[in-house]
C-alpha cells in the first residue's frame, strides 16, 4: 500500500486531489440549497424546481463535447481554473440576487444553466488531466485515490448542505458553493506540469469535435464500452433512483429507510475507491464489463421484497463495483488513447454515457404503472446483467489488457493503421 500512496509525495497531485475534492463539496451543496431557495421564492413551486435543474443538465449535456475540444486546444488546467472561476461568480451573482431578495425562479434557472455550461467544460479536463502528472503502474493508484477523496467531498457537501439550510438558511448556503468553486481554482494554480502535451490551435473547435468522434469511433472498445453504460445507466436511474423510493415508502419504512440505502451506497462507493488501488486485472477493459453485473444488486433485492439491511448490503457490494468500475475504465481510456484526443474522448464517454438518464427516470413510472413495480425492478436487472456478458461477445473488449509503464500504445486488438490515419485527419 505504501508503494501506492507514493503518488501522495507529489506537491501537484496532493492540489489536485484538494482541487477537485473542494469542487465536489460545493456541487454537492449547490442542489440542496438551490432546491429550498426555489422552493421558497414567489412563484416557486415543484413545477418550477424541476425546471431549475432540467436546465443546468441540459446545458450540461449540451457543452459537454465543447469542453472536450476547448482542453484538447488549451492548457487543461487553465481551462479548469477558468470553468472554477465562471462557476464561483455565476454561484456568488445568483446567491447575492436570493440573499438581497431581487431573485426569481426563471432567474436562477439562468443562473443554473450557465453553472452547468462550466461544469460541461470543467468535466472533460478534469478527466483527463492525471496523465499529465502520473503515468504507468502509479496512474490506477493516482485515478482511485482522487475518486476517493471526490466522494468524501461530495458526502461531507450533502451532510453540511443539510445543516446550513437549517441554520442559515438556503439563500446564505448557496454563498458557500461559490466560495469553494473559487478555492477549487486558487487550489489548481498549485499544480505544475512538467510536460505538457502539444495543443491543437490551427482546426476549428466544430472540426476539432469532429475529429474528437473520429478518435471516439477508432476504438470498437471504446465505444463499446460507453453505450453499455449508457444502456445501463438508463436501467439503474429508472430502477434505484426512482422506483427504490417508491419501494421504500411501501414497504420498507419510508425516507428513513430510504437514507439507509444511500448512506450505505456512500460508504460503498468509499469502499470501491480503496479496492480500486488495488484491484489491477491483467484486462480491466474486461473486467469492468463484467463489474456491470454487480450493479443492480440491490434493484434485485427490492423486487423480492428483501429486508432493509439485505437490501442495504446489496447497495453496498453494489456502489464497490460502480467505483472499480469507474476507475478501471477511466484508467483504460487514459492509457490507450492519444493524449492530444484524450478530453475529445472523455466528452463524447460523458455525453454517450448520462445523456440519456433522464428518459430512464421518466419512463420508469410508466411502466411499473403498466407491469407493477416488482416487475419493473426484476425486469431492470436482468436486462443489466445481460449486458456484461454481451459485450464480451466482442474481441476488441476482451483483449484490452495493460499498457506498459509510460507507454500509449494502442492494443493489440486496435487496427494501428487505421488509429495513425484517424488521428492525422
Amino acid at each position: 500500500m505504501s508503494r501506492d500512496l507514493a503518488v501522495l509525495k507529489d506537491r501537484s497531485v496532493l492540489a489536485l486531489f484538494a482541487a477537485r475534492s473542494v469542487s465536489l463539496l460545493g456541487n454537492a451543496i449547490t442542489p440542496i440549497a438551490l432546491a429550498f431557495t426555489v422552493l421558497h421564492l414567489p412563484g416557486g413551486s415543484p413545477s418550477m424546481l424541476g425546471v431549475v435543474l432540467a436546465a443546468r443538465l441540459l446545458s450540461q449535456v449540451t457543452f459537454v463535447l465543447l469542453g472536450g475540444a476547448i482542453a484538447d486546444r488549451l492548457p487543461k488546467l487553465r481551462v479548469m481554473v477558468g470553468a472554477d472561476l465562471a462557476a464561483g461568480v455565476t454561484q456568488g451573482l445568483a446567491a447575492t440576487l436570493v440573499i438581497t431578495g431581487h431573485a426569481t425562479p426563471w432567474m436562477l434557472a439562468g443562473f443554473a444553466a450557465l453553472a452547468g455550461a462550466a461544469t460541461a467544460i470543467f468535466e472533460p479536463a478534469s478527466r483527463s488531466a492525471m496523465p499529465l502528472l502520473v503515468s504507468g503502474d502509479a496512474l490506477q493508484s493516482a485515478n482511485s485515490l482522487l475518486k476517493l477523496s471526490m466522494r468524501g467531498g461530495g458526502i461531507l457537501g450533502a451532510a453540511l448542505a443539510g445543516v446550513l439550510v437549517s441554520t442559515i438558511g438556503a439563500g446564505r448556503t448557496m454563498v458557500v458553493p461559490a466560495a469553494t468553486f473559487l478555492l477549487s481554482a486558487v487550489l489548481l494554480l498549485g499544480v505544475k506540469v512538467a510536460h505538457q502535451a502539444p495543443t491543437e490551435s490551427g482546426p476549428s473547435l466544430l472540426r476539432q469535435i469532429r475529429d474528437g468522434w473520429r478518435e471516439f469511433t477508432a476504438k470498437q472498445w471504446v465505444w463499446v464500452m460507453v453505450s453499455q453504460l449508457a444502456y445501463v445507466n438508463v436501467l439503474l436511474a429508472g430502477s434505484f433512483y426512482v422506483l427504490g423510493p417508491v419501494m421504500a415508502d411501501r414497504s420498507l419504512g419510508g425516507a428513513g429507510a430510504w437514507s439507509t440505502v444511500l448512506i450505505a451506497q456512500a460508504v460503498g462507493f468509499i469502499v470501491g475507491s480503496v479496492v480500486a488501488v488495488k484491484f489491477r486485472p491483467r484486462r480491466p477493459v474486461r473486467a469492468a464489463a463484467l463489474l456491470t453485473m454487480g450493479f443492480p444488486l440491490s434493484v434485485l433485492l427490492m423486487a423480492t421484497g428483501a429486508p432493509l439491511a439485505a437490501i442495504a448490503a446489496a447497495t453496498f457490494l453494489a456502489a464497490i463495483c460502480i467505483d472499480v468500475y469507474e476507475v478501471l475504465l477511466d484508467t483504460a481510456l487514459q492509457k490507450n488513447v492519444p493524449p492530444e484526443a484524450l478530453s475529445r474522448v472523455m466528452s463524447y464517454e460523458s455525453l454517450g454515457s448520462f445523456a440519456l438518464v433522464p428518459l430512464g427516470m421518466a419512463g420508469a413510472g410508466p411502466v411499473a404503472d403498466a407491469v407493477g413495480v416488482s416487475n419493473a425492478l426484476y425486469g431492470a436487472a436482468a436486462l443489466i446483467v445481460l449486458a456484461g456478458p454481451a459485450v464480451l461477445l466482442l474481441r476488441s473488449v476482451r483483449t484490452v489488457t495493460e499498457v506498459p509503464d509510460d507507454s500509449q500504445e494502442a492494443t493489440p486488438a486496435v487496427n494501428e493503421a487505421e488509429v495513425a490515419e484517424t488521428s492525422k485527419a
